[in-house]
């Protein structure tokens, strides 16, 4: 991976709360497919999961650092970024403003060993401003999180 991709991830995935911007959140067809009986949840803040796979291992507490697989796409089903396809796990510390506020939220109360499917309103993403020349301004994104340690 070039220096610049490098950057541009952390800038995507690292970046600050912005401005609150209105709830654009759509469901897709080319989203990660719950397993039958799944019930998605939706927050007050507008935040929407679904388990995909509920994990047994530990959830992680504030300030532990969460080891993730992830793939972010748009609500049309085009893809982002992705962990995965780097072959390289990403880590953050829970709750410590290091990734968009989505990600603080869903993944804390995940256990190591679960797979998570977050629709992220702009709210509690990139909001009005975007990021990166990448995510457009108030746009909705999907994120396929796998919590594969923590520490």
């Amino acid at each position: 991976m070039t220096r610049s991709a490098r950057i541009l991830l952390a800038a995507l995935v690292a970046a600050p709360l912005p401005a609150p911007a209105a709830n654009g959140a759509a469901h897709h067809p080319a989203a990660v497919k719950a397993k039958p009986g799944a019930k998605p949840v939706t927050l007050p803040d507008g935040l929407r999961y679904t388990d995909l796979t509920v994990g047994r291992g530990a959830q992680p507490k504030p300030g532990q650092t969460a080891v993730v697989h992830y793939t972010g796409t748009f609500p049309d089903g085009k893809k982002f970024d992705s962990s995965r396809d780097r072959g390289a796990p990403f880590e953050f510390a829970v709750g410590g403003h290091q990734v968009i506020p989505c990600w603080d939220e869903g993944v804390a109360t995940m256990r190591v060993g679960g797979r998570r499917k977050l629709v992220c309103p702009p709210a509690l993403a990139y909001g009005q401003r975007g990021a990166g020349g990448v995510i457009p301004p108030n746009a909705t994104l999907d994120f396929d999180v796998e919590l594969l340690n923590v520490k």
